[in-house]
């Protein structure tokens, strides 16, 4: 049978100390260290991803926006412009562009006939989002 007591006196009196030594908490601290890494690359993909995500939602809002304008105030609007959206989206610009479109195939028709470029950018060109439509917008004499 095993007497605790002894146990314990004999565990004392042997000279054993207890404790963590040295290669012990280098082990642990670098065990530590390349976890952290992993979560801090993943904490900083995560930020990235959902600033890419952000941007990818709002600029066709605002390519669309900016596309409603460009429709109602065509001949502002003519040749290329750029701009803004100020303190309601901050770091956001854009940039169109409106031409004629001449085209033989479709005749008098291509006469108001006006391709729009628009672009929307963030954090001065770090994302873009661009696309070109076609729209049929008489010139008002």
């Amino acid at each position: 049978m095993w007497n605790l007591k002894t146990e314990k006196y004999c565990r004392i009196c042997s000279g054993k100390k207890k404790g963590f030594t040295l290669l012990e908490v280098m082990a642990a601290v670098s065990i530590l260290a390349i976890v952290l890494t992993a979560v801090y690359r993943l904490h900083a993909q995560t930020i990235s991803m959902n600033s890419s995500a952000r941007f990818y939602t709002n600029a066709p809002l605002l390519a669309q926006r900016t596309l409603a304008e460009v429709e109602t105030k065509t001949d502002e609007f003519m040749g290329a412009d750029s701009g803004d959206y100020g303190d309601e989206f901050p770091g956001y610009s854009w940039t169109v562009s409106v031409e004629d479109v001449e085209s033989e195939e479709l005749g008098e028709a291509a006469e108001d006939l006006k391709q729009i470029d628009v672009g929307v950018m963030y954090n001065e060109g770090e994302f873009s989002y661009s696309f070109r439509t076609y729209r049929l917008l008489p010139d008002e004499k």
